[in-house]
C-alpha cells in the first residue's frame, strides 16, 4: 500500500540508526560492539545485594575478528 508523506525534518539519525519514508519491506541496521565489564557490572533492579569477592575482567581477544560485517549492507 503507498503511503503519502508530508513535510518530513530529520534532525539527526545515529550512526546506528534507520530512518525510513514509505513503504519497506525488511529494515536491518548493521552494527557490531564488543563490551568488557566486571563481574554485577549488568544487574539491575531493587534491593539488590551483589558479592562477586575479587573480579577480573579479562581483556585479550586473541582472533582478533570476532564475526565480519562483511557484505551485510
Amino acid at each position: 500500500m503507498p503511503a503519502i508523506v508530508g513535510t518530513v525534518t530529520v534532525i539527526n539519525v545515529s550512526s546506528s540508526g534507520v530512518f525510513n519514508v514509505g513503504d519497506v519491506f525488511q529494515i536491518h541496521p548493521v552494527a557490531q560492539t564488543k563490551t568488557f565489564s566486571g563481574a554485577g557490572s549488568f544487574n539491575t533492579g531493587h534491593g539488590l545485594s551483589i558479592y562477586s569477592g575479587t573480579s577480573h575482567s579479562m581483556v585479550y581477544d586473541g582472533d582478533v575478528l570476532d564475526q565480519l560485517q562483511i557484505g551485510n549492507l
